[in-house]
């Protein structure tokens, strides 16, 4: 199946938008704390796609057993995923962590095989070998460094987990309603988690951000989780699997090299490496005749 030019083009700003928003995330931490990042930001996000839905005259409703269904899929979804993810990227370099969490195709297809039964063919176990030979080299640097946060890497490692877990639970689970509502119950249900949580462990923020800082939470609410929400939507029910995995493959170089531009990380050897590693395991994982589910709705 050929892509027209506009697929292209709606392909390319989305990995641009995921690439970027791992360090806008980054940068975002210096006045505000990781859970209420979260909150605030999955809040607007939320209410951007709610808007959307009312505009597209997409229903809400939804039935008392589609709702528990929806709580089961948005805790690893969202609320694990989004968690995890944002303390990773508190402690490493944000190109890093958008290495480290990108494995999660690769915990999918493991996970697939371990709780489901499903066959790891020769094409899995190349995935698992470059994963775990660019979480082994990250590992190592963080570990033989005086300032290395390998908590880091643990804490990217549960996100993708939870990822994955919520990949096949998406294919177990499924509420009877269109996956735009879902995705807008999902963020829903995880932002009124993250507020309560956020309430509890960390300490009110100020409100008083620096104009760079409102123009963070600006791209992390409309953009990544608004207009990147709305063009996944419109992809995802054309594009074939191979252009979704290209899609997915990119967005750690994208964080690695955008990172240097917007916090002054500067990539290492090591980095260019894992995530090399990484496109690598994403491609042998997800470009098959009959692809591992990358995402049924993407809420990153």
């Amino acid at each position: 199946m050929l892509l027209t030019r506009r697929q292209i083009i709606l392909l390319i700003l989305l990995t641009l938008m995921w690439g970027v928003n791992w360090p806008v995330m980054k940068f975002s931490l210096r006045e505000l704390t990781p859970l209420h990042f979260r909150a605030l930001t999955m809040t607007g996000g939320c209410l951007f796609l709610l808007l959307w839905l009312q505009f597209q005259h997409i229903s809400l409703k939804i039935t008392w057993q589609d709702f528990f269904k929806i709580v089961w899929l948005a805790l690893p979804n969202v609320v694990g995923w989004h968690m995890f993810s944002i303390l990773g990227v508190g402690e490493l370099a944000s190109g890093r962590a958008a290495i480290l969490g990108f494995t999660m195709p690769i915990w999918t297809a493991l996970l697939g095989a371990l709780l489901m039964g499903q066959r790891l063919n020769a094409r899995i176990w190349i995935s698992i070998v470059a994963a775990s030979a660019a979480v082994g080299l990250l590992s190592y640097n963080e570990l033989t460094h005086m300032t290395g946060r390998p908590i880091g890497i643990f804490w990217m490692q549960l996100g993708a987990v939870c990822w994955a877990v919520g990949t096949l639970l998406f294919g177990r689970i499924k509420p009877q309603i269109p996956i735009q509502a879902t995705t807008v119950w999902m963020l829903g249900i995880g932002s009124a988690i993250f507020w309560v949580i956020a309430s509890m462990l960390e300490p009110a923020p100020s409100w008083h951000f620096s104009i760079p800082m409102w123009a963070a939470l600006f791209y992390s609410m409309f953009i990544n989780f608004g207009a990147a929400q709305l063009i996944w939507f419109n992809l995802a029910s054309s594009l074939p699997p191979s252009a979704s995995a290209f899609s997915i493959m990119a967005v750690p170089l994208v964080g690695t090299f955008s990172a240097a531009l917007l916090v002054n990380e500067t990539p290492h050897v090591a980095d260019i490496i894992a995530a090399g590693c990484v496109m690598v395991a994403i491609a042998s994982a997800v470009l098959r005749k009959t692809p591992v589910p990358v995402k049924h709705a993407d809420t990153r």
